[in-house]
């Protein structure tokens, strides 16, 4: 007891706390930041994530990720469940710049994808990574 008596532990002690809680604050935002390009294709890769592309048919069109499926952002709360019918799947989440997939995100984990991540930077981040597209 006399250890915790003592002013300076107890503010070490908070020190501790407090930078053990800065970094493991990341880990438990990750839902609102998006993946990265490498995060991105290991989702896909292991963990089979089906890929949505959140952007209009003409975007779409002009160049998206390998085996995207196309929803424009207007649509996805009307077509999601045609799009992907189990809620537990893996969902990652393409747009231009990371804007719209974010909202998209949010919609969709509200709508009971739990695994549901957005692409940081989106599809511009995807090109300048070297990684392919298809037209």
């Amino acid at each position: 007891m006399k250890f915790f008596s003592d002013y300076t532990n107890l503010a070490l002690i908070a020190i501790a706390l407090v930078s053990g809680g800065m970094l493991a604050w990341p880990v438990f935002k990750r839902g609102g930041r998006g993946l990265s390009t490498l995060e991105a294709t290991q989702l896909i890769n292991r963990k089979g994530a089906v890929v949505l592309d959140v952007r209009s048919g003409e975007e779409f069109a002009g160049g998206h990720l390998p085996s995207a499926r196309n929803v424009p952002l207007d649509d996805v709360e009307q077509k999601i469940a045609q799009v992907i019918k189990n809620k537990a799947a893996p969902v990652l989440i393409v747009c231009k710049s990371g804007q719209r997939s974010a909202r998209a995100q949010t919609l969709l984990r509200n709508l009971g994808y739990a695994e549901a991540f957005s692409l940081q930077g989106g599809i511009a981040a995807w090109q300048e990574a070297g990684l392919p597209v298809v037209k």
